[in-house]
């Protein structure tokens, strides 16, 4: 069986970076190697990992056209005291949009990296607790 344990960022700067991440998403540094360091989130089982390059890298894909989509999300449970926040930390953000009820915005980090933020809507088959008994209904078969 597979989970996702972590995801890796790459980042020009790594002390910046890492004071950055601590600051805006409240991550804590679990250890740190050569060019890199693991960080937990207060919530959930998933890491993260900022890998320093030599020059900025994507964290996002093009969809088609000049469309393109974040390699993975956030989600949070108060959109928009999670937007006030990172604002009232000077990060760059977008404004919060609406798609069917689902809140979302992006953020960048100080390469510039992209990264959206949602919120779960209730009632949707991606919704944590929707997924839960999907996950559970696999495990009695």
């Amino acid at each position: 069986m597979f989970k996702v344990g972590g995801v890796f960022i790459p980042v020009t700067d790594l002390k910046k970076s890492t004071e950055w991440y601590e600051k805006n998403l409240g991550v804590k540094k679990i250890d740190s190697w050569g060019e890199g360091a693991g960080f937990y989130f207060p919530i959930g089982s998933a890491q993260m990992a900022l890998v320093e390059v030599a020059s900025p890298q994507p964290t996002e894909f093009v969809i088609k056209g000049n469309q393109k989509n974040c390699y993975f999300n956030f989600i949070v449970e108060d959109i928009e005291a999670t937007h006030r926040q990172l604002q009232d930390n000077d990060v760059v953000v977008s404004e919060i949009d609406d798609f069917n009820g689902m809140k979302f915005f992006d953020f960048f980090d100080p390469d510039g990296n992209p990264f959206s933020v949602v919120n779960e809507v209730e009632g949707s088959p991606y919704h944590s607790d929707e997924v839960k008994k999907m996950q559970e209904a696999d495990v009695k078969v």
